[in-house]
């Protein structure tokens, strides 16, 4: 994530958390008082938002240092530290709750994106997230998902056509979705910014084989995604598909979606998709367990 923009976000964090002053610590910590705390890892997982937490830390006080001993990606047990921090005690203890909160939202996302992605590894199949994050701390939590051994699917609205079954039914039907689509794509491209639009993907969103083989006819999309398709119904989707490419003479890629679970994937994965994405590795995860605590 750029730094510009990661630094405006803790500024809304730390005038969320501490405003005009943490008043508990200044009421009986003095202001010269230099100490240390480390970060102590309390749960199994994957270490995530180290390289965030210091520029948490730059942020407030940089005359705070870090020693570190843990990278992102790290896998972690109880009793692990990830790092140490020394200076002011007046700025370790106002740091302290908005760098925990980062770091466990995202070591909990990276940790769950890590077991969906090891219950495929094998496959060649890789899991995506979704935009059902956090308000505000979508780059994190993506970035969490790839630090875990995920993929990103498009960050926002802005970065990859994803024509799902709404816009397929505000438009007319899959054929004019596709074809506006390009077409869009291209008129963006002669106005402008070619380089941007001329490499932006084309994803459609198909409920049944009719509609698999509409957008086939096409040879418009990038990738077709296959919602709410049972396992069986997947694998011949699959064969439908690569049978396709054969003749166009060029890949199309496949996702599954809707409603897989950590029970479910590896069903899907092994069907040939390129793809399973997974609403629930940033809105349905468990914080890992974690604390600031003060070296004495």
């Amino acid at each position: 994530m750029d730094k510009q923009e990661l630094r405006k976000l803790i500024a809304v964090w730390f005038e969320e958390d501490i405003r005009d002053g943490d008043h508990t610590s200044l009421s009986c910590i003095p202001a010269t008082q230099m100490g240390c705390q480390q970060l102590i890892i309390k749960d199994t997982g994957v270490l995530a938002g180290v390289e965030v937490a210091k520029e948490i830390i730059r942020y407030f006080d940089p005359e705070c240092r870090v020693e570190q001993f843990l990278e992102d990606g790290a896998l972690v047990k109880p009793g692990d530290v990830a790092f140490k921090v020394y200076g002011k005690e007046l700025s370790l203890l106002q740091i302290e709750r908005t760098m925990l909160n980062i770091m466990q939202r995202m070591s909990g996302v990276a940790t769950t994106a890590h077991k969906y992605q090891s219950l495929i590894a094998d496959t060649g199949c890789y899991v995506l997230d979704t935009r059902k994050t956090t308000p505000g701390l979508r780059y994190l939590e993506k970035e969490a998902v790839k630090i875990g051994g995920g993929m990103n699917h498009r960050i926002g609205l802005f970065d990859m056509i994803l024509l799902k079954d709404n816009h397929v039914d505000f438009a007319g039907g899959i054929t004019n979705a596709l074809t506006r689509a390009r077409e869009y794509l291209k008129e963006k491209a002669a106005a402008g910014d070619a380089q941007r639009f001329n490499t932006m993907k084309i994803e459609i969103e198909v409920r049944n084989f009719d509609e698999i083989r509409e957008a086939l006819a096409t040879n418009i999309p990038d990738r077709i995604m296959l919602d709410n398709f049972t396992p069986a119904k997947t694998k011949e989707a699959v064969d439908l598909i690569r049978e396709w490419e054969r003749t166009a003479g060029r890949h199309m890629e496949i996702e599954s979606s809707g409603g897989i679970t950590i029970d479910t994937i590896r069903d899907y994965a092994i069907q040939g998709v390129d793809f399973v994405s997974v609403g629930a590795l940033t809105h349905s995860v468990k914080s890992l367990d974690m604390s600031f605590k003060a070296v004495k």
